[in-house]
């Protein structure tokens, strides 16, 4: 039972972690986002995919992808690569916060 519950405790002080991101600097950092994705997330080009309401774990995970070159594509590479860990949650924490 002891051993269950430090186990939950360890579990819950490492999601909390993705819980840390900054919404407001993702607000601040979301400028250049903004110009394809749109201010809250909603893309008046239908070529670009809306953000908001994504989920921010999705959101993260093709941020990286893009980052590490698992996922290409030629502007959003070159975008995530100038991203720390941080802006990557934050942005994605400030974009799924809108409901799509």
């Amino acid at each position: 039972m002891m051993k269950s519950l430090a186990t939950m405790g360890v579990l819950a002080l490492i999601s909390g972690s993705a819980v840390a991101a900054d919404i407001a600097a993702g607000k601040r950092q979301s400028a250049m986002c903004g110009a394809c994705h749109g201010a809250t997330g909603i893309s008046a080009i239908p070529m670009y995919p809306n953000l908001a309401g994504q989920k921010a774990l999705y959101l993260a995970k093709q941020l990286r992808d893009f980052k590490s070159g698992e996922r290409k594509d030629p502007v959003m590479s070159s975008m995530a690569m100038a991203l720390s860990e941080a802006d990557i949650e934050n942005l994605s924490a400030y974009y799924s916060n809108f409901k799509p």
